[in-house]
């Protein structure tokens, strides 16, 4: 029968930079092959039918967890791709307003 290594990884942060969610992303991509490897094995192995299909099941789980961590830092960097798109849009509009084109912070009453 073939023992089955639990690894877990956790989600850090938002403030993480994109290099290093690439990075997690690949390190989470090499376990899901690991594991893949490891539900091909399980069918040659020759345990009884009962086990090998319990240990594929868990195995199936923890691709599925590690699926999961790899989509939720996919959204993590396009929620800080749309922040900094919306930031930039909100300095190009300061820059647009000044004198000449007064908004309701920036302009003058004159009463004469």
């Amino acid at each position: 029968m073939t023992t089955i290594s639990a690894t877990s990884s956790s989600v850090s942060s938002a403030s993480t930079s994109d290099a290093s969610s690439s990075s997690q992303i690949a390190q989470l991509t090499k376990q899901i092959a690991k594991l893949t490897e490891q539900v091909k094995s399980l069918s040659s192995s020759g345990g009884s039918s009962s086990d090998v299909q319990q240990q594929q099941e868990l195995l199936q789980q923890q691709i599925e967890l590690l699926q999961q961590q790899i989509q939720q830092i996919e959204q993590q960097q396009a929620q800080k791709a749309l922040q900094q798109q919306q930031q930039q849009q909100a300095a190009a509009e300061v820059k647009k307003e000044g004198v000449n084109k007064p908004s309701d912070t920036n302009s003058i009453d004159i009463y004469v």
